[in-house]
């Protein structure tokens, strides 16, 4: 039986300070995604800022703004006897905040699916086509279901959403 990753969890951005479960949360959402999609190694989730996930948006994507949440799945070989490094999870606080309020969703369930949306792509999850996308959002939904978290999807859905 799988277990779940080892969770690595850096608070680089004084930002956090103003949720102090940002920590319980991502361990939390991490726990519960890899329940539903196991994978064995270490995860590496970083909670920093809008500054920081620009410049790593800039220099490893070509897109000179902040973004929500950016993967950066392993590709180091697996080792025998040593832990796989699954990869890198890096969240912005500030643009989370923004889309949490415009969503009017509490800030920790939308840091929760970030994480969760995150993991799935270190485990190979994409959203590149309509196909890929409906797979990777009914995994999150049910990931999500298990922590109490609403459809963070709906409001997209509703008639007339943008």
């Amino acid at each position: 039986m799988s277990q779940a990753p080892d969770l690595d969890v850096q608070v680089q951005s004084p930002l956090w300070e103003a949720e102090p479960k940002a920590e319980e949360t991502v361990r939390a959402a991490i726990a519960a995604a890899a329940r539903k999609a196991p994978a064995e190694g270490e995860v590496s989730l970083a909670l920093t800022d809008d500054a920081a996930i620009k410049a790593l948006n800039r220099d490893w994507r070509g897109i000179d703004k902040p973004t929500n949440v950016l993967s950066f799945p392993a590709t180091a070989p697996k080792l025998a006897g040593v832990p796989a490094l699954l990869g890198d999870v890096i969240v912005a606080y500030e643009t989370l905040a923004r889309e949490a309020a415009e969503e009017d969703k509490p800030v920790l369930h939308h840091l929760a699916h970030l994480a969760v949306h995150g993991y799935l792509h270190l485990l190979g999850y994409d959203h590149g086509t309509d196909s890929e996308a409906e797979a990777m959002e009914a995994m999150e939904r049910d990931i999500l279901s298990t922590l109490g978290i609403a459809d963070p999807y709906a409001l997209a859905r509703e008639p007339g959403a943008a």
